[in-house]
């Protein structure tokens, strides 16, 4: 018997996350140039200055580790957030800490609750532990929160919910959020992906933060790599009961946040004209997308995030004949929505470039 032969089936069958090439790479196969990329939800304005400027002038500690415990970090979040510093975990992006929850919380055969057409890295990693994710349809592209409850389980272990939602950019309301509350019990850790918080504008938009203190175990998952532009540092963290966080870091590795990323989101923290413009600029550009499509007749999900779904037929043909044009946009079969492109909302400019070439590719 070889060493893979004793590879569980669990893993043996699971299907690796599939990343996008490299800008460069894309535009040396097809032979292209000044492409733009709006595949992946970043922050089309760049990183925050304050953290550019924090990272340059630290760069010579660079041979030294990183402080294992996120300290200074930590306490400014803490601070900004209003809750303890032992209240707060960080991680190589939220996806560190999807992990490090999982693993602690869950054991083979456990099961996690989920939307189907959630973040994929959500069902990837619980079947990595050999867990069971049962994953209940959207309504309406939106979280079905009744039928989640309904899905759970005596072997439920944990359930995950995106607000706003990847890859559909919706939310779940303040009234069918707390009624769910209601059913679920306090064994049950409830995970709640906020990556994309700061975008929504709807007045009865849930912040989980506010029911941490009610009787539910919850994690609240945030991120340093959509609103402040640090995608490329990869750092996310999460807030919870203190018992919650000092088990995950059981299982957190030495030093998995690096240097310049703490330096970098701290001062991120305090950017408030980056993040005043990255805004306003998200909602200026959501604006003339949303006009656009019903301009040329296409179909949309109306988006509480950076990024917009939309139904243009046959997905993965309209993201080729895009591509050829230097447009970089996610075609969402792998989401179960082949009719559908995500687009990130990029700059008016890249905006406009879109649209073109998009009018192009579906013939409008």
């Amino acid at each position: 018997m070889k060493v893979t032969d004793q590879v569980p089936e669990y893993i043996r069958t699971l299907i690796p996350y599939a990343p996008g090439k490299p800008i460069e790479e894309v535009e040396r196969e097809i032979g292209i140039f000044n492409s733009i990329k709006l595949a992946s939800n970043e922050n089309s304005l760049g990183p925050s200055p304050l953290a550019l400027d924090a990272m340059r002038e630290k760069l010579a500690q660079l041979h030294l580790y990183p402080d294992g415990d996120c300290f200074y970090l930590k306490r400014g979040l803490a601070a900004k957030l209003n809750v303890t510093p032992e209240q707060l975990i960080f991680g190589n992006g939220s996806n560190e800490i999807i992990e490090l929850a999982i693993r602690t919380f869950m054991r083979p055969g456990d099961e996690a609750v989920m939307a189907r057409q959630a973040f994929v890295v959500y069902k990837l990693i619980v079947q990595a532990v050999g867990g069971i994710s049962q994953e209940v349809p959207l309504r309406n592209f939106t979280h079905d929160l009744e039928a989640i409850g309904a899905a759970i389980s005596a072997r439920t272990r944990i359930v995950f919910l995106a607000n706003p939602n990847n890859p559909t950019g919706t939310i779940f309301r303040t009234v069918a959020w707390e009624n769910f509350l209601k059913q679920i019990r306090s064994d049950v850790l409830i995970i709640v992906d906020e990556a994309y918080f700061e975008y929504v504008e709807a007045a009865d938009y849930p912040n989980s933060l506010d029911y941490h203190q009610q009787g539910k175990t919850l994690l609240t998952l945030r991120t340093f790599s959509k609103l402040y532009g640090l995608a490329g540092l990869r750092i996310g963290y999460g807030i919870a009961d203190k018992e919650i966080i000092s088990l995950m870091h059981r299982v957190r590795q030495p030093f998995n946040v690096n240097a310049p990323a703490q330096w970098g989101a701290l001062a991120a923290l305090d950017d408030r004209e980056h993040v005043r413009r990255s805004l306003e600029n998200n909602q200026q550009g959501l604006k003339y997308l949303t006009a656009e499509f019903a301009r040329l007749g296409i179909e949309y999900v109306p988006s509480h995030a950076n990024f917009i779904l939309l139904r243009v037929g046959k997905g993965e043909d309209v993201f080729n004949r895009l591509l050829a044009q230097g447009i970089i946009v996610r075609p969402m079969a792998g989401y179960q929505f082949p009719e559908y492109l995500r687009v990130t909302i990029g700059t008016m400019d890249e905006n406009r470039k879109f649209i073109d070439g998009l009018r192009k590719a579906v013939g409008a």
